[in-house]
């Protein structure tokens, strides 16, 4: 069996990890899956909307992929990955990787999470051995469960923000799943998502920072400044040509609809849409806040070439909205 190339995005929320994954599902061969960690819950038990609008179980394409599965249970697989992926796991998780031994334990589920991307493979990508599972989940444990499933061949995408950024951005009201829902994505204190952020990009770094050959890091600010070129470098890392890319120019982006089962709600938007830095935290986030962040995230803020003082912000430079015109902006 000709194994499955994924293309994990690892690394903490509101990072421009939807935007990233987005872009990479126009190219041909390149399938945006989204964050498939959630599919058991949010796609199968709840129903929520694919990237293509459709509930889940309306799309055709998840519909052909759900009925290969085998029997199971997906509340109790919903819920024995998330036990298994606590962060309260991680310690003993980078342990056992460490010593050379899976980062986490085997379990009967994994059977089933190996026939999910078999399955997409099978019906989202060109042919056996081609194309690439893009797939949005972040989590670290998540990825590192993946690493060890069999005929999965993983690479790690490893998307970072500057933390104040990300802090800023965990505070807006957000629908869950666009305008529509009324149910609001978690906003933690930011002094929580500071720390969570340090966890899960420490974490990423230890896990796979020193495979360069399956570990590749990008900030989004640089895929920001350069999303052509910068796209271009991910597909290479992965072994793909990116053939024609989706940029009609320099800062705009072509978008059709994904198939995407979860994630940011921007993830719904379609057309031309602008590639443009959110640079409304740098006014935005009160100082009490930009100390608290900075003070949790220093050392590891250098590490990724982020500046600790705040930086200057010209009166051009604001937070990205959809446009009343045909051209709507995209944000992390």
């Amino acid at each position: 069996m000709n194994p499955v190339r994924v293309l994990y995005l690892a690394g903490s929320g509101r990072s421009g990890s939807t935007l990233v994954t987005t872009v990479l599902g126009q190219l041909p061969g390149f399938f945006a899956a989204g964050e498939l960690r959630y599919l058991w819950r949010r796609g199968i038990l709840e129903n929520r909307p694919c990237g293509c609008g459709l509930p889940l179980a309306e799309c055709a394409l998840w519909t052909r992929i759900r009925a290969d599965l085998p029997e199971h249970d997906p509340t109790g697989i919903a819920g024995r990955l998330v036990e298994r992926l606590r962060l309260r796991r991680l310690p003993a998780l980078l342990r056992r990787h460490r010593r050379g031994r899976p980062p986490v334990p085997g379990h009967p589920d994994d059977t089933h999470l190996a026939r999910l991307y078999a399955s997409i493979a099978e019906h989202a990508l060109p042919g056996p051995g081609e194309g690439v599972v893009v797939d949005s989940s972040k989590l670290p444990p998540y990825g590192a469960l993946l690493g060890g499933l069999p005929d999965i061949e993983l690479y790690v995408l490893h998307v970072v923000r500057d933390p104040r950024a990300t802090a800023f951005s965990w505070r807006r009201r957000r629908p869950l799943d666009g305008g529509a829902d009324d149910r609001l994505m978690s906003r933690p204190p930011v002094w929580k998502a500071a720390l969570l952020w340090l966890v899960w990009n420490t974490a990423t770094v230890r896990l796979w920072g020193a495979r360069p050959e399956r570990y590749l890091r990008i900030r989004y600010e640089d895929f920001v400044d350069d999303p052509a070129g910068t796209t271009a470098r991910i597909t290479g890392f992965v072994g793909a040509t990116p053939g024609d890319l989706p940029f009609p120019t320099p800062d705009t982006v072509r978008l059709a609809p994904t198939h995407s089962v979860a994630g940011n709600p921007s993830r719904h938007r379609t057309g031309v849409v602008e590639v443009v830095a959110d640079t409304e935290w740098v006014t935005g986030l009160g100082a009490r806040g930009y100390a608290v962040v900075t003070a949790l995230t220093w050392s590891t803020l250098r590490r990724f070439g982020y500046p600790l003082r705040r930086p200057a912000v010209g009166p051009a430079s604001t937070k990205a909205t959809v446009s009343p015109s045909p051209v709507a902006r995209q944000e992390g």
